[in-house]
């Protein structure tokens, strides 16, 4: 489980109320359980006392915060003060402020600015700051900023908001960590994943590997449903969002993954995306992959989720992730991405969440409307919510003592962005001391959020809700992965459904909870629990199986349009908004993977992968099948695991992917696809001049589940004067897994410029519902120059920031070339040392599988030369990147730093071919881990240009 906080916002306005009120409070403090009275303040004792000194001197920080510090998240506020103010530390020595501070005095932060310009990102780096991701659309920059720097950035007039990184969690299900492990070091992580892929490809050589199979594959039927309907996954693009995709390599050489498309930078950390893959490869083999981390923050989580459908053309779409900031009231950044892409035509899927359900008891889920009970708890001003729906009243909710280091989320029915109704969240022990706090300020422009952490350890925890001011709201109260339970002194615990939040509860999304494959879960949730549940495996799912004890339960009331518009106006309480019944359908868990920490891979992390590969089944045997259809046959397929119908546990069951496939139909598919051409001038040559006739081979291959019938090709192309005959030509029947060949003849023009290509577009159709597929191709014109123009970077040298995506550029100009027939480029040096900090290399870096190098053409071409790979050791010096070197830059170890020799690009050079060389070209480094120095110094671009012919040639 990897998790981290967001810190709340500051508070802007405070009520400066004198010692009488402050004496009220105190007197609440440790209250619990009374008849209702007229608010009044209860005897105080010293424990009272204490407490109430502890929120007096938090709230005195704020009364005298400037405007700068109000934008400012309040717990990175009190966290500077206490480290400038050993006195203003004394008065709260129990007050943690959960602010996470390196050892070198950085914070990650999300900054939420009215635009993110080239001036914010440098006044950042200039003030230390590493850029970990931007979204302009969303107007959010994620950095490691000093802790001393964050008041002058918030102070900028174009930032609206400085708070801790948003928080977020997978669904995998892992015990509570007992002591932490020590953190590996990225040079310890290179040697391991190093050494599991050099023993994975000896076992796979040596025939001592198996292929682990997710259980999954036979509790789903999917195995038999493959077989059944000859259907794959072939003609389907899954993708997947987590953590990261560490092993990814590690997987592909073990034979367990084929390659996957993942988007550039987006590789992330850890491994549950990598047994997320798996699991999707296992159900669904013939469907293509892609990967993108969910990890960067809220805003690029919901920027990949549109680069996964836009730009990589994924068919669907599976993730696992929670931020603790996504509103259960209101589709916010996240969730508005899933309605966009399902708009668009793609299948969404999500974990439902591991955060427990009513109905097994192991809830820390309490939403309603909020109750006033009269009496103060907390701050200067307000009154506590009443959890008991009783005559009696009861201000605090009680935490189950194993519920520690769990974040606890408070939501209330205000807009996002928009919320004037300003609620707070305190955490108390059993004798009445403050031990954390979230007191952020609503005032009408801020969410209606709230976010603390419960410590380490602790008995006797209770929460209570304090309204400060405003309006009567909805509010939803979690303990994430925690647990309300009864406690020792008398305190009755309440919870209700609907832990489900977030994009998970989008409309169209399918949120997936999790019954277990095979084995029950190894570990109690808490102590003294009844049994885990038994999966059917080696058999199917049926009515008997059994719902993991730990799945989230729906269903999710939403007040607001995306837009923030309410849905049902004047009315956003427990009558009010629409109700969406969530999860909608379960799936498999608790199955083997390949991959270490996953074996097995509990959670509804694993069950929707599951569900998402049968729907590429669907997809692969239906090709063009409306989306709603495939929902419906989801649903209406399912076997009831609970009570008859939808209920907000299951949703409409367990899926079965041979009912799934009986319900919709399906066949298998052909996917004839063309392939490159092979292009042969009519003269023999190698080359194609001007007026030329062109030999044209086009293969034809069937990737596809079936045979290709009636398989027929036209060649057009939109090059200006191009002759093409024969125009279309016949392949007969492309059998599954076989390759057609036909030629066609091209005439070029005499007149067609040296340098442009001939375009060639292949349409392919064949008897199948996939027909037509289409192919675009081009080949050079003109006899290339055997001289390679060199072309260098003269500057002084530019410093490499430290994990930061903002990176350093050098330009280069070129002039005198015209089209490009080829490009290399160099990362040059005189002497080459692996010294740390070396004038003599091209690049001085240290830990150069840091870096991401990029190429960009005048044109805005772009080509990644290297990306993360190539070894640990330090310093580039005499690097050739060339499309024809014998081995990739990705092969090379530590052991032969400094880096030296000609090696291929991680993207190949050819989309710079014919590109206009004249201009400016761009080479960008970034650095993508911590702990880094180092310099580009001394790269060049060598271009080849063309022979102009002779006049009448």
């Amino acid at each position: 489980m990897r998790s981290s906080d967001r810190p709340v916002r500051s508070r802007s306005a405070l009520s400066r109320r004198g010692p009488a009120v402050t004496a009220t409070c105190a007197a609440a403090l440790v209250f619990g359980v009374v008849a209702p009275v007229a608010a009044q303040p209860l005897p105080a004792t010293a424990a009272q006392d204490n407490a109430a000194r502890q929120i007096a001197a938090l709230q005195r920080f704020k009364q005298v915060q400037t405007k700068a510090e109000s934008k400012l998240d309040s717990r990175l506020l009190v966290e500077q003060k206490l480290r400038r103010d050993r006195a203003a530390a004394a008065a709260v020595p129990r007050v943690q402020t959960g602010a996470k501070v390196s050892s070198g005095g950085t914070v990650l932060v999300d900054i939420t600015a009215d635009k993110v310009s080239d001036d914010l990102l440098g006044s950042l780096t200039k003030a230390g700051a590493g850029i970990r991701s931007v979204s302009t659309d969303a107007g959010a920059v994620r950095a490691d900023v000093p802790l001393a720097a964050l008041t002058a950035v918030a102070g900028r007039p174009d930032v609206r908001h400085v708070s801790e990184a948003a928080g977020a969690i997978t669904a995998a299900q892992q015990p509570r960590a007992g002591v932490p492990a020590k953190p590996e070091s990225k040079e310890q992580k290179a040697a391991r994943i190093a050494e599991r892929v050099r023993a994975a490809v000896e076992a796979r050589e040596s025939g001592r590997a198996a292929v682990v199979t997710s259980e999954g594959d036979r509790a789903h039927n999917a195995d038999t449903a493959r077989a059944t309907y000859g259907v794959t996954g072939v003609g389907v693009k899954l993708c997947a969002l987590s953590d990261g995709i560490d092993s990814l390599e590690v997987s592909q050489a073990a034979g367990e993954l084929p390659a996957v498309d993942v988007v550039p930078t987006q590789e992330g950390e850890g491994d549950e995306g990598t047994a997320m893959l798996e699991i999707l490869h296992d159900l669904a083999p013939g469907a293509e992959l892609g990967f993108a981390s969910a990890f960067n923050s809220e805003a690029s989580f919901a920027d990949n989720i549109r680069t996964l459908r836009r730009n990589h053309g994924c068919d669907i779409i599976v993730d696992d992730v929670l931020y603790f900031v996504e509103s259960p009231f209101q589709d916010g950044l996240i969730a508005r991405a899933v309605n966009d892409v399902t708009a668009d035509g793609a299948l969404f899927f999500s974990s439902a969440g591991n955060d427990g359900n009513t109905g097994d008891g192991t809830s820390g889920h309490w939403e309603g409307d909020f109750v006033d009970s009269g009496h103060v708890v907390g701050k200067f001003a307000g009154t506590a919510h009443d959890f008991d729906p009783s005559a009696t009243t009861q201000v605090f909710e009680p935490v189950s003592t194993e519920s520690t280091s769990v974040p606890v989320t408070l939501h209330w029915s205000d807009p996002l962005g928009a919320s004037a109704n300003d609620y707070d969240l305190y955490l108390f022990d059993s004798a009445g001391n403050v031990v954390a706090f979230s007191q952020d300020v609503q005032d009408g422009t801020q969410d209606p959020f709230e976010l603390l952490r419960t410590p380490a350890t602790g008995a006797g925890l209770r929460l209570a809700v304090v309204k400060f001011n405003g309006q009567n709201r909805y509010l939803s109260l979690s303990a994430l992965r925690g647990r309300f339970t009864n406690s020792a002194d008398g305190l009755k615990a309440f919870t209700t459904p609907g832990v489900t939040v977030g994009h998970s509860a989008a409309k169209q999304a399918f949120s997936v909870a999790a019954a277990p494959a095979n084995n029950p879960l190894p570990f109690d949730l808490e102590t003294g629990d009844p049994a885990n549940p038994r999966g059917p495996f080696p058999g199917a799912f049926d009515a008997n199986s059994k719902l993991e004890r730990f799945s989230s339960d729906g269903p999710r009331r939403v007040f607001y349009q995306p837009n923030g518009t309410p849905i049902t106006p004047g009315n956003v309480g427990a009558t009010g908004g629409e109700v969406r019944t969530k999860p909608d359908i379960t799936a498999a868990d608790g199955v083997q993977t390949s991959v270490s920490g996953f074996r097995p891979f509990f959670g509804t992390s694993a069950a929707a992968p599951h569900a998402a590969a049968i729907a590429a089944l669907v997809l692969s045997g239906n090709p063009g099948i409306a989306r709603s259809e495939v929902r419906e046959a989801l649903v209406n397929t399912a076997v009831d695991l609970g009570p008859a119908g939808f209920d907000a546990r299951t949703g409409a069951g367990v899926i079965l992917a041979d009912r799934v496939l009986a319900y919709t139909g399906a066949s298998p598919q052909p996917r004839a696809l063309a392939q490159s051409p092979k292009v042969a001038p009519a003269d023999g040559g190698d080359l194609v001049d001007p007026g030329d006739t062109v030999a044209v081979t086009l293969p034809v291959t069937n990737t596809g589940d079936a045979d290709a019938v009636s398989t027929s090709v036209v060649v057009t192309s939109p090059t200006a004067n191009v002759v093409i005959t024969p125009r279309s030509q016949g392949y007969g029947t492309v059998a599954k897994g076989q390759t057609v060949n036909r030629e066609f003849t091209v005439r070029v023009p005499l007149s067609h410029p040296v340098g442009t290509p001939v375009v060639l577009d292949a349409r392919v159709t064949f008897a199948a519902a996939a027909s037509p597929t289409r192919g675009t191709f081009s080949f050079p014109v003109g006899r290339p120059s055997p001289v390679a123009q060199t072309f260098s970077y003269t500057g002084p040298p530019v410093a490499v920031p430290d994990i930061s995506t903002v990176g350093a550029s050098v330009t280069i100009p070129v002039s005198g070339v015209g089209p490009a027939s080829k490009v290399t480029f160099s990362v040059d040096g005189t002497t080459c040392t692996s010294a740390i900090g070396a004038t003599t290399v091209g690049i001085d870096h240290t830990y150069v599988e840091d870096l991401v190098g990029t190429l960009t053409a005048p044109n805005g071409t772009s080509v990644t030369l290297h990306n993360r790979n190539g070894g640990s050791g330090n310093n580039l010096c005499q690097v050739v990147f060339d499309d024809s070197a014998a081995a990739t830059f990705a092969s090379l170890s530590s052991a032969v730093a400094p880096y030296t020799g000609t090696w291929r690009p991680n993207q190949s050079l050819t989309p710079f071919t014919a590109v206009q060389a004249n201009g400016n070209w761009t080479y960008k480094a970034t650095d993508g881990a911590a702990g880094d120095t180092g310099s580009i110094r001394a790269v060049s671009l060598h271009i080849n240009g063309y022979v102009t012919p002779p006049p009448g040639a």
